[in-house]
């Protein structure tokens, strides 16, 4: 059985796209185009991440192309970035970035929360040591059914006595857990584990509570 992904590290793409701060702006758009990415990180001394370049800072140049050099109502920060020759006067900084250790959970969280498609992935010293796309982060539903049975199984119920006889299904990452539970009370802190196995869609729970002796 594979192990679950967890952390970061389990998905990244360890082999990163990166560029230094005296790139030019061609260079970057070719490099983003061949290797069919939205943005990559800027580096500086021996792969500290300094910043990000995205298709958004690149596309502000074509954005204000007609603009008037008169105007006064762009901001100033738009309007340098719309100049910019440079990765270093294009960038994002300081760059949004992640540990290897950080859970797919909290990788999410930062992508959902400031908007952007790629993190860099980095030591507790800034080097680059990867990156995480909202597209790794989804990889955790490509495990089967039988894997994520089997963890929740292992992970959850064996680990609590009263549900150990619980019956797990998964159906397309849908898990139903089925049976007996004695204490009810075990109900909101299974649905909590079980959700937290990675690859889980949803779960529902078709419980009973055991029929009393001489009933």
């Amino acid at each position: 059985m594979a192990a679950s992904p967890h952390s970061v590290s389990d998905v990244m793409t360890h082999t990163a796209v990166a560029v230094g701060r005296h790139a030019g702006y061609k260079e970057v758009v070719e490099l983003m185009a061949q290797w069919k990415i939205s943005a990559v990180p800027v580096l500086a001394g021996e792969g500290r991440v300094i910043g990000v370049v995205s298709e958004a800072d690149l596309l502000l140049k074509e954005e204000h192309r007609d603009d008037d050099p008169t105007r006064t109502d762009t901001p100033p920060e738009r309007s340098a970035k719309a100049a910019a020759l440079t990765a270093g006067d294009l960038m994002s900084a300081p760059a949004v970035t992640v540990r290897a250790d950080a859970t797919i959970a909290e990788a999410a969280r930062i992508m959902a929360r400031r908007r952007i498609k790629r993190l860099p992935v980095v030591d507790g010293g800034g080097l680059l040591e990867g990156v995480v796309s909202r597209s790794d982060l989804l990889k955790v539903f490509l495990r089967t059914d039988e894997e994520i049975a089997a963890e929740i199984r292992r992970d959850v119920l064996d680990r609590v006595p009263a549900a150990e006889r619980l019956e797990v299904t998964v159906q397309d990452g849908v898990v139903t857990l089925g049976g007996d539970l004695p204490d009810r009370t075990l109900v909101p802190l299974l649905a909590r584990a079980v959700r937290a196995v990675e690859g889980t869609v949803d779960i529902r729970l078709e419980l009973s509570r055991p029929v009393p002796a001489g009933s």
